[in-house]
């Protein structure tokens, strides 16, 4: 057995009997998430002639058909549409904008700038990529107060007789903010519909799924979207994503993932089927695992001098564990260090490069059983000032801890700690 540092030994002591009362929260949200999980696939009447694949146009596949009423049932939503076709939680959001909104519609997100991927998806006028700029719908954003609240006068200047889709992202992406908890986001949409009563509330849900017990279709959202390699799919589905909400919108976005008139009533699921079913089985007990994770890795970091976000002690409501360094060489050595600690790939040394789709070089720790899952022990950054790293995922608890262990021993082996 690999043996760290005393420092770092006795850290994880310290840190484990911090975290100890918290888990017990943690453990009372999986029981109410797995068990409206299996009431959900109950009133589904889900059975395994379900999991069966589909071929070709795959007209009639009984097994996709419930899988999407029991998304819908699981996150309190009108309608769902759930395939493996989406290639990743961009996709899927994009999808979803691109098939809301029309020419000289407006976008407008009220949580600051998304997350980098989705720059290109907006795009600029003229660009030539077929962005929504290209499409000619405009977007607009209002960046948060310094506190990380919504700045509602801004929002409220911001919104025109065209927007259409007013956006929020619940996770952070890649700043420092707070994420929102599912009781602000309902707040939010109740504020927006004051403000804006006929736009649609559209929410990227990555990271957040039952890390609560409700969900932001729960609480008015018209529209929400995730990706299946991420909190939903418990670690199971190998790859896609899903749509939910009102009906109306859910179809909308399914003309754009097919074609028009066609929408969610074809599309074979190639042998998909089970890992999708059983991934949502899992997908509470799973995300509970990588949320312990999350709070003993603010704790040892905290332990080791290091702002991180959410602090230890604090609420949670995704899976992200923000932690800022002072120098790039720190956060290297942190992302390197994760990988290090991979069931998969442990022997390869991530390095910075420039990723599609990224406006910055990015440095990836991902040794994963599904390529890119970030429900399992992942880390990723951004080679840019402030250096933060974001920690993410775990199948197992004493997976995370691991990974930040060998985190902290690589600081502590190139004199970073």
């Amino acid at each position: 057995m690999k043996t760290f540092d005393t420092r770092i030994e006795q850290w994880k002591e310290e840190a484990e009997r911090r975290v100890r009362p918290l888990f017990d929260v943690v453990d009372d949200i999986v029981e109410h998430n797995q068990w409206k999980v299996i009431e959900a696939f109950r009133e589904c009447k889900v059975s395994d002639y379900h999991f069966n694949p589909s071929t070709g146009y795959a007209y009639n596949d009984r097994g996709r058909e419930v899988l999407d009423e029991l998304y819908a049932k699981v996150f309190g939503a009108e309608a769902a549409l759930v395939r493996p076709h989406f290639a990743s939680g961009t996709h899927t959001i994009s999808t979803a904008l691109f098939g809301v909104l029309r020419p000289g519609d407006e976008l407008l997100y009220i949580t600051g700038t998304p997350y980098d991927t989705l720059h290109k998806v907006i795009g600029k006028k003229g660009d030539g990529t077929g962005s929504l700029a290209d499409f000619g719908i405009g977007y607009r954003e209002a960046a948060l107060l310094e506190n990380g609240d919504i700045d509602w006068m801004e929002v409220e200047r911001q919104i025109t007789p065209n927007t259409r889709v007013i956006g929020i992202q619940r996770s952070r992406g890649y700043s420092w903010r707070s994420p929102f908890t599912v009781e602000e986001i309902g707040a939010m949409t109740r504020r927006v519909k004051e403000l804006a009563p006929n736009a649609i509330v559209f929410v990227d849900n990555c990271y957040g799924e039952f890390t609560e017990k409700i969900e932001p279709t729960e609480v008015g959202a018209d529209l929400m979207a995730g990706s299946l390699i991420k909190n939903p799919g418990g670690g199971l589905a190998e790859t896609g994503g899903y749509i939910c909400g009102r009906k109306d919108l859910v179809e909308l976005a399914a003309y754009r993932l097919t074609a028009p008139g066609i929408g969610a009533e074809v599309g074979a699921m190639l042998g998909t089927t089970r890992g999708i079913y059983q991934g949502l089985y899992m997908a509470p007990t799973i995300v509970g695992q990588a949320v312990k994770g999350s709070i003993f890795a603010a704790a040892m970091f905290d332990l080791a001098g290091f702002a991180s976000s959410p602090a230890w002690n604090a609420p949670r409501t995704d899976l992200i564990q923000a932690i800022v360094f002072e120098r790039a060489e720190q956060l290297i050595a942190f992302v390197q260090g994760v990988q290090l600690a991979a069931a998969v790939d442990s022997h390869v040394v991530p390095e910075p490069w420039d990723m599609p789709g990224y406006e910055n070089p990015v440095i990836m720790a991902a040794g994963t059983f599904i390529q890119g899952g970030s429900l399992e022990l992942s880390a990723d950054a951004p080679i840019r000032e402030p250096y933060i790293g974001y920690l993410q995922g775990g199948l197992t608890y004493s997976h995370v801890k691991y990974g930040v262990l060998n985190a902290l021993q690589t600081l502590f082996d190139r004199n970073l700690l």
